[in-house]
């Protein structure tokens, strides 16, 4: 399995803002950002000269590290994007979402998404009482998930929920019965990404 091993804060300290990337660290004050705000490296506090494909490179950037992906993954998601009816942008966000290790994550199971794929790795969820180890699987409307019947995470999980102030509203979660719902599509004004996916597609599209 592919991962992207570098270091979690300096990944948020490239993008110029946090990306959750450590789950409870990033809430307490020694996030990185709040420590360094400024671009990892020798020439971090420099001058950094602006154009049209930084930005758009940053966006994308900002979008793969805040999944967790890998480029050859996420181009492979753009590419189903691009295929699909509706607004290609939309399309990448909502099969982002739909993912299981970021619906795990959105309905509080986990810390953050590097937790929650580790926990569906390790086969510690359910989905329509399927045992699913894929954190790519695809969610859909009605679906539910449920944490496996003796699992030895219980506890890890229930101390993610701790943490959680407000599930998204295409999700259903019940964090005492540790069970959760997919309720619908996510809509675009749902997902708060910080990206801009419009700019996404047009450094794709070049």
């Amino acid at each position: 399995m592919a991962r992207d091993r570098s270091p979690k804060c300096k990944q948020c300290r490239r993008e110029g803002m946090k990306l959750f990337l450590k789950g409870e660290r990033c809430l307490t004050e020694k996030c990185a950002i709040e420590r360094r705000s400024y671009p990892p490296g020798e020439h971090g506090r420099g001058r950094i000269k602006q154009s049209e494909y930084l930005l758009q490179l940053r966006e994308k950037q900002k979008a793969r590290r805040y999944y967790g992906l890998l480029e050859k993954q996420f181009r492979t998601y753009y590419s189903k994007a691009t295929k699909g009816s509706g607004i290609t942008g939309e399309n990448l966000l909502r099969m982002l979402e739909t993912r299981l290790d970021n619906v795990v994550y959105r309905l509080g199971f986990a810390a953050s998404r590097a937790q929650s794929r580790q926990l569906v790795r390790h086969g510690h969820f359910h989905v329509n009482g399927r045992r699913v180890n894929i954190p790519s699987y695809q969610v859909k409307p009605d679906d539910v998930i449920t944490v496996s019947a003796g699992s030895a995470a219980q506890q890890v999980i229930r101390d993610a929920t701790d943490l959680t102030a407000s599930v998204a509203p295409w999700l259903q979660a019940d964090h005492d019965g540790l069970t959760g719902k997919i309720l619908k599509w996510p809509e675009r004004s749902e997902i708060d990404t910080p990206v801009q996916e419009s700019l996404i597609v047009e450094l794709y599209s070049k």
